[in-house]
């Protein structure tokens, strides 16, 4: 199994804002510190914004910054919502299922109960979790040497 890009930003996103906690910070900012595309991470910040995780600022001093407290921020919560399949394979949709042993193959609700294992695990983390000072104060000093040794500012 592998997340989406989009939920992989998406969960980055968060962690890069939760670290600048009295920062509004660019997109233009994440996007460099990380060295993905800028145009990825507007789709990225727009699914963020529409599930209440952010405050979006337009304009030209405008930014991102948390909406929540870390630890209000389930990670399980996170991939759900910024994830656009969490159908591990075609039977997980009945719309265009084609598989001709879906009656008889169990595979369906093994996989299932894997996901929803998957997802609960990441339900008892938070942001939070993810900030410990030692993590928190190295993630800061990362964002600051940059994507290739080059200031993230």
């Amino acid at each position: 199994m592998q997340l989406s890009l989009h939920a992989d930003y998406a969960l980055r996103v968060l962690v890069y804002l939760a670290t600048h906690p009295d920062e509004t910070i660019s997109t233009a900012r994440i996007s460099s510190a990380y060295g993905i595309s800028k145009h990825h991470l507007v789709r990225v910040v727009s699914t963020l914004d529409r599930a209440g995780y952010l405050l979006v600022t337009t304009g030209r001093a405008g930014g991102i910054r948390l909406a929540r407290e870390p630890r209000e921020i389930r990670l399980g919560e996170v991939v759900r919502r910024a994830e656009p399949n969490l159908r591990l394979v075609e039977c997980f949709d009945e719309r265009t299922n084609t598989c001709p042993i879906i009656s008889a193959c169990g595979l369906k609700a093994r996989l299932q109960e894997a996901l929803n294992a998957f997802l609960r695990d990441l339900d008892r983390h938070t942001l939070a979790d993810l900030m410990i000072e030692r993590r928190k104060d190295r993630l800061q000093e990362l964002f600051r040497i940059g994507p290739i040794g080059h200031s993230a500012h």
